[in-house]
């Protein structure tokens, strides 16, 4: 299933995408997709419904992050061997978490406001993994059992912040509002039979910037989820974002950044395209 919110900022109400990429209005049989909806069984349920039985939406609406009440994003840092590679920093023996407010999350193709004073904002096209079970200290084995799906992220990134202000935390450049566009859909786990095999690509006022695949990560999906759960306890609802491959501002020779007027369109295999303006 490819789960989604639309409708205005605050206001969304829950739908699905049909098998002809339509929209499918879910309002009258539930309010929202809560955490509580993203486990096992609610999801079971939820695919018994047939869409083509649900009202279509009519005309274009604002898509927003696919469910509410995340309590967690965090978010893995230099997980593609290319990308540490291109940021002059050593391979991580382990992975590398930092935090991303929940207030900065958006929609897919919400605009995003440049940080007053910024000069160093820059993008990350990422995969998302959304957790459906409680997960404590789980196997590598077992960890994609407490997956509810995968969507697409972008992890934009404010880097004057992130490393010249920031004491080495690197959070303060990464939560500013609207700096973590999630979506259009959270994608359920049977329809992604292996998260290590997605191409993904970002670009920047038509010019392609970053191109990779998720084979190329240095700690997989299983990986990170086991590893996570082991210095917290991972709640249905809560998004890990898995690091980005080469191709970031912060990287080019010269670097080059965001400015006002500029239109990032991303995109992941299976998972849907985004597009922001930054404003």
């Amino acid at each position: 299933m490819k789960l989604l919110r639309f409708g205005p900022e605050g206001q969304e109400k829950p739908g699905l995408l049909d098998a002809e990429g339509q929209i499918r209005d879910l309002s009258a049989l539930l309010d929202d997709y809560t955490p509580r909806l993203l486990g096992r069984k609610a999801l079971r349920a939820l695919a018994a419904i047939d869409p083509a039985r649900l009202p279509l939406v009519q005309g274009p609406v604002r898509i927003g992050m696919p469910w509410s009440g995340m309590s967690k994003f965090v978010a893995i840092g230099l997980n593609y061997r290319d990308h540490a590679e291109e940021a002059g920093m050593p391979i991580p023996k382990e992975p590398i978490l930092f935090a991303k407010w929940p207030s900065c999350a958006c929609g897919p193709d919400d605009d995003i406001p440049l940080p007053e004073g910024s000069t160093r904002m820059d993008w990350e096209v990422e995969l998302g993994i959304v957790i459906g079970e409680r997960a404590r200290n789980v196997s590598v084995a077992d960890a994609l059992e407490h997956v509810a799906g995968y969507c697409l992220a972008n992890d934009v990134s404010e880097r004057e912040y992130q490393i010249d202000r920031s004491g080495g935390q690197w959070s303060k450049g990464k939560g500013f509002d609207r700096f973590g566009p999630i979506g259009p859909w959270l994608v359920t786990r049977d329809e992604v039979p292996d998260p290590q095999a997605l191409q993904l690509w970002l670009d920047v006022n038509g010019e392609r910037r970053q191109s990779g695949s998720t084979r190329t990560m240095i700690f997989g999906c299983a990986e990170l989820i086991s590893h996570c759960s082991r210095v917290m306890t991972l709640e249905p609802g809560d998004l890990i974002i898995t690091g980005t491959p080469p191709g970031v501002g912060m990287g080019m020779k010269p670097p080059r950044y965001l400015k006002a007027g500029d239109v990032m369109e991303l995109g992941i295999e299976g998972l849907g395209v985004q597009r922001q303006r930054v404003v």
